[in-house]
C-alpha cells in the first residue's frame, strides 16, 4: 500500500537506485506490467522452437519504440479535449497527463494511469497476436513489448524522482525530459533514448528554443508560466 511517505522519498535527496526499485514496484503499473512480461518471457521459453523470425521480431519492436513512444506522446497523450455535438471528450490518458504536467514531481502521475493498464497488455498482446499470426513469434512479440514498456514506466519513474545520473544516456534523457516540462512541451518527447527526437527534429538546443507559457498546462486551464529545469 502506498504512503505520503513513499511520495516523500521519491522527492527525498538521499533516494538510491534500489530505494527506487523498492518505491517502483508498490504502484499499480509496474504490479501488472512485471508479473504480465515475465509470465509472457517464461511461457516463450517454454515453448522453445526458437527461429530467425523470433530475433527480427524483438529486434524490430526495440527498434520501433523510440517511435512509437513518440507517436503516442505527441498524438495521444498532448491530445486536447475535443467538442462533440456540445459535448466534450477528453480521453484518459491525456487527462492525466495533463495533471502530470501540473504536478511533474507526483510519482502517482508518472505512470500509465491504473485503469488502463490492463486493456493496454491486453491490447499489446492482440496487436501482436494479429499482426504475426504463428503463435510463437506473437510470445515473442508480446513479451518483448511487455518488457520494452516496463522499461519505459521504469525509466520514466526514475527520470522524475530525485536519483542522480551515473550513466551519460540517463544523464541525457534525464535532461531532456526536464526541458519537455519545464521549458516547451512542444519539444522531446523521447522517454528511453533521444534518439526519435533528433531523427524528426525535436531535439533543439536548449537556447534556442524559446520557454513556453503553457508547458504545465499544455494550453488547457490556467496558465501559469514556467520555471527554471530543476537541478533535481
Amino acid at each position: 500500500m502506498k504512503t505520503v511517505q513513499d511520495s516523500e522519498d521519491f522527492r527525498s535527496p538521499r533516494l538510491t537506485l534500489a530505494d527506487a526499485a523498492r518505491l517502483f514496484v508498490r504502484y499499480p503499473s509496474p504490479r501488472v506490467l512485471l508479473p504480465a512480461a515475465a509470465v509472457a518471457a517464461a511461457v516463450r521459453v517454454a515453448a522453445g522452437g526458437w527461429s530467425r523470425r523470433d530475433a527480427k521480431v524483438a529486434a524490430g519492436l526495440v527498434a520501433l519504440e523510440p517511435f512509437v513512444e513518440w507517436m503516442i506522446h505527441v498524438h495521444v497523450l498532448h491530445q486536447r479535449p475535443r467538442t462533440v455535438k456540445g459535448r466534450t471528450i477528453d480521453s484518459l490518458l491525456a487527462s492525466k497527463h495533463r495533471a502530470h504536467h501540473r504536478s511533474p514531481r507526483d510519482p502517482e502521475l508518472v505512470f500509465i494511469p491504473e485503469q488502463a493498464i490492463v486493456p493496454v497488455v491486453a491490447g499489446l498482446a492482440a496487436a501482436n497476436t494479429l499482426a504475426l499470426r504463428s503463435p510463437r513469434a506473437a510470445l515473442t512479440g508480446t513479451a518483448a513489448s511487455l518488457l520494452l514498456l516496463s522499461a519505459y514506466e521504469w525509466t520514466h519513474f526514475l527520470i522524475h524522482s530525485s536519483y542522480s545520473p551515473k550513466s551519460a544516456l540517463y544523464k541525457a534523457v534525464r535532461r531532456t525530459h526536464q526541458l519537455h516540462h519545464y521549458r516547451n512541451e512542444n519539444y522531446w518527447f523521447g522517454i528511453i533514448t533521444p534518439v526519435s527526437d533528433t531523427v524528426l527534429h525535436t531535439n533543439p538546443a536548449k537556447d534556442e528554443t524559446p520557454p513556453s507559457k503553457t508547458a504545465k498546462t499544455l494550453g488547457i486551464g490556467d496558465t501559469t508560466g514556467v520555471g527554471a529545469v530543476p537541478d533535481n
